[in-house]
């Protein structure tokens, strides 16, 4: 069995700090790098990445719909930059944001992670608006293979906010009741540590304040950049936990491309730059 996700992830914090660069490679972006928006384009912007992330981050973070919409060889694309990332030494976190009941929620798990799966991620993205208990196949199969299912609870966007900030029937909102289940959940599977469970917290969204220790498991904090956040936000969010957050930015990034040395000076610099807003004790 491979070290758990949380083990793993603080060695490359030590080594490379906690950015996470998010491949995400749009139809714009593809043409604005002059490579195409093609399967063709698509392969070489992972050869481009694959040649300037290692020794500049130590995570990455792929979108799968920008995968996925170039059909068969986009899923085979991504198959590649998983499998060459990881041998590289990058944790992979594949944002898919999956999420069903039953049978469809095993298969979904059986694609991206454990033994076998032809999308093997070191974490994967999930939507839990289906029952926690439906995420069963999910956090079983990263338990047993180390890996990390992150739960999107308070997403970047505003419209989120209307589910996300509802109130169920014990009057916690649904972000605190789903911070509570993550945190039943660690105390089964990984009692005292990090558990494999983690969340996905937004930090352009900072009130009202959420427990984040309680729930002993990391964070995934997108919309770094692009979406607004910056390093200063996800220091104000994640004061009680910096150890715990990995911010990720991806067009503010990527707007470098396609030249390799400015992509990898321009992710270093940012992964500087949380290093020093995100000490701890």
């Amino acid at each position: 069995m491979a070290d758990p996700f949380a083990t793993r992830f603080a060695a490359v914090r030590a080594r490379f700090g906690p950015l996470v660069w998010g491949l995400d490679p749009s139809g714009s972006l593809l043409d604005d790098w002059g490579v195409g928006d093609t399967p063709e384009g698509l392969d070489r912007f992972a050869d481009i990445v694959l040649e300037a992330a290692p020794d500049a981050v130590g995570l990455v973070k792929c979108q799968a719909a920008f995968y996925e919409r170039h059909g068969w060889r986009g899923f085979r694309t991504l198959q590649r930059l998983i499998a060459d990332a990881q041998s590289a030494g990058l944790l992979v976190i594949v944002d898919a944001k999956r999420g069903d009941v039953g049978s469809t929620n095993d298969a979904y798990a059986e694609a991206y992670l454990g033994a076998g799966a032809p999308l093997a991620a070191d974490a994967l993205t999930v939507h839990p608006y289906l029952g926690v208990g439906a995420m069963g196949s999910f956090v079983s199969r990263a338990h047993e293979a180390g890996s990390c299912v992150l739960v999107v609870t308070r997403s970047s966007n505003p419209e989120g906010r209307l589910v996300q900030s509802a109130l169920d029937p014990s009057g916690h909102t649904v972000e605190e009741g789903l911070l509570l289940a993550i945190g039943a959940l660690n105390a089964t599977l990984a009692p005292g540590e990090i558990g494999p469970v983690g969340a996905v917290i937004g930090p352009t969204h900072i009130d009202p304040p959420l427990d984040l220790v309680a729930p002993q498991g990391l964070f995934l904090a997108p919309g770094v950049g692009a979406q607004g956040a910056t390093p200063d936000h996800v220091a104000e969010v994640f004061a009680t936990c910096p150890e715990r957050v990995m911010p990720s930015a991806s067009r503010s990034l990527l707007g470098d491309g396609p030249d390799v040395g400015r992509l990898r000076d321009t992710a270093a610099g940012l992964a500087e730059e949380f290093r020093h807003v995100l000490r701890w004790p």
